[in-house]
């Protein structure tokens, strides 16, 4: 796999309710060479798509993580967060393919 194929979005993948952002990263990526300078400018696009597949892939596990782990608390609540990370990790895995 060379650079820019490893630094640019994939061609295939499912993105039912994030085309907005991932035509919007493509766009970016057309825009702006390989390099740093992508990096930084697609940044926000990038974190904002991943997020977004994350909560379709994965509604509830999502919305767990971000309610239990969006601050700091208790102990109960840091053991339910990392439970909630943990049930998100695996629910992710089911939707990972081989490469």
């Amino acid at each position: 796999m060379s650079p820019n194929e490893r630094n640019s979005p994939p061609s295939t993948v499912n993105i039912h309710g994030c085309e907005r952002l991932y035509r919007a990263l493509t766009e970016c990526h057309r825009r702006i060479p390989a390099g740093p300078s992508r990096e930084a400018a697609c940044r926000h696009l990038n974190r904002s798509l991943a997020q977004c597949l994350v909560a379709v892939a994965c509604p509830e596990e999502s919305d767990a993580v971000r309610s239990l782990c969006s601050s700091g608390g208790t102990a109960l609540k840091r053991r339910q967060c990392q439970q909630a990370q943990l049930s998100l990790s695996v629910c992710l895995s089911v939707h990972q393919t081989d490469p």
